[in-house]
């Protein structure tokens, strides 16, 4: 959806692999302090030195806040994937639910640099290279891949190998990751067209501007199957190593404790079972190669 990087950066991506999936990257999405945690220094009493406000985890995200990640445009209510795994990460450093406070954060000014007013922030921002400069990321709490949104009955919908994913006009949003997909891995013959919002990019394919668009697989499916009647998920792209990290002010220590809670949420099963969840259906999407 909204995985915008610095328009710089796009020159750079279209040279190779996707920030994302550049080898600078740990596996893990780690882009932080190295240093671990013990147990005790990551209890709730431990941590309040460094919480934006004492005795509560202050969580950021954009409005209006989309399916699966969220439900009903209430971050607070735990439902969709990075709601249900706030409050995971939440009960692993000891606050209750209640003490649980949301706040509203643009996407394009979360990984600007400067002074946060939150703990973190849980937007489906994708960790590169460029961004861990003004920011710090978390380990990576979903691993991304990238799907094809075309019109049914059109010619990408049935002819989609490499060659002729070549031929199409693609229209993505200016400065994300999805862009940057489209010109490295795709590579189309016809420059892709740019626009300023997600919303353009839709009604772009709806009046046939062009041939189809690219994005992360869990928001590729909710716009084929809830916003634009009669398009279709064709695909997804094999990953390229993107991944979504809670954003952190530059230097933030919480991150290490919020690793280590992440750790735990993998190890104990938590993280897979709020995957089968939220987002099953996008396990199952056929792969094609760009």
């Amino acid at each position: 959806m909204r995985r915008t990087i610095p328009a710089a950066a796009i020159v750079a991506l279209s040279a190779g692999l996707v920030a994302c999936g550049s080898s600078s990257a740990p596996s893990s999405g780690s882009a932080t302090p190295s240093s671990s945690a013990s147990v005790a220094s990551c209890s709730q009493a431990g941590i309040q030195k460094d919480l934006y406000q004492k005795e509560a985890l202050t969580v950021a995200t954009d409005k209006p806040a989309y399916p699966p990640w969220f439900e009903n445009n209430n971050p607070s209510n735990g439902k969709g994937y990075e709601s249900a795994v706030t409050y995971a990460i939440a009960k692993q450093l000891g606050f209750t639910p209640a003490q649980v406070h949301w706040t509203y954060e643009p996407f394009d000014a979360s990984y600007a640099p400067g002074p946060k007013k939150f703990d973190f922030d849980i937007n489906e921002i994708s960790y590169t290279p460029q961004r861990a400069t003004a920011v710090t990321f978390s380990n990576s709490y979903y691993d991304v891949q990238q799907a094809l949104v075309a019109l049914k009955g059109t010619p990408v919908v049935t002819k989609h190998s490499p060659a002729d994913l070549k031929s199409y006009i693609f229209g993505d949003q200016v400065g994300t990751t999805s862009l940057a997909f489209i010109t490295s891995q795709i590579q189309p013959t016809a420059r892709p067209k740019v626009f300023q919002t997600l919303n353009d990019v839709k009604q772009a394919l709806q009046t046939h501007q062009i041939a189809a668009l690219v994005t992360d697989t869990p928001t590729a499916q909710y716009i084929s199957s809830s916003e634009i009647p009669g398009s279709i998920m064709v695909a997804q792209f094999p990953s390229t190593g993107e991944h979504y990290g809670l954003l952190f002010s530059r230097g933030n220590p919480l991150v290490s404790c919020v690793n280590q809670a992440l750790a735990k949420l993998k190890s104990d099963g938590t993280l897979q079972a709020l995957q089968k969840k939220y987002l099953q259906i996008y396990l199952t999407v056929p792969t094609i190669k760009p």
